[in-house]
């Protein structure tokens, strides 16, 4: 969701951008820089921490800008790098999703992609994982995750 409000903040409905195709995915869709004026939206995000770099095909763009923004991004712990313990990159999610178990990057995975409470480690990581829409680790519908870690 954050990540979504960053690019609406970026990239407001209306807004006139050009597109450099870089490359072309294995289902044929072109992976594209997305540029809004002289500003780099792809950059942007990862330098901000609302995106990770996807090095499998960012072939014929600046490799050591992105290195370095995502870097940046990590040691100051913004967006996605706030989350104590990481959070499950984007492709190791589908990975899973096709082979039906987990490869979580953050841990606290389970086979079925979900996290158990006594698998999380504390609190406070519940509270973000609900947050970040892991609705069903509060059972009783009272807006806290995992209370018996308390």
């Amino acid at each position: 969701m954050e990540a979504r409000k960053a690019l609406q903040v970026l990239l407001p409905v209306g807004s006139q951008v050009t597109l450099n195709s870089k490359a072309t995915d294995r289902y044929g869709r072109s992976v594209a820089e997305v540029l809004k004026g002289s500003t780099n939206i792809n950059q942007s995000l990862v330098g901000s921490g609302n995106a990770f770099v996807y090095w499998q095909y960012i072939g014929g763009c600046d490799r050591q800008t992105y290195s370095r923004l995502e870097n940046d991004a990590r040691l100051k712990g913004a967006g996605v790098w706030a989350v104590p313990g990481g959070i499950q990159r984007p492709w190791d999610y589908r990975r899973s999703r096709r082979s039906g178990s987990s490869t979580s990057s953050g841990g606290g995975g389970t086979t079925s992609g979900k996290y158990r409470c006594k698998e999380i480690g504390s609190w406070e990581k519940a509270q973000v994982l609900l947050k970040q829409g892991h609705t069903y680790l509060d059972r009783d519908g009272d807006g806290e995750a995992c209370e018996a870690l308390r």
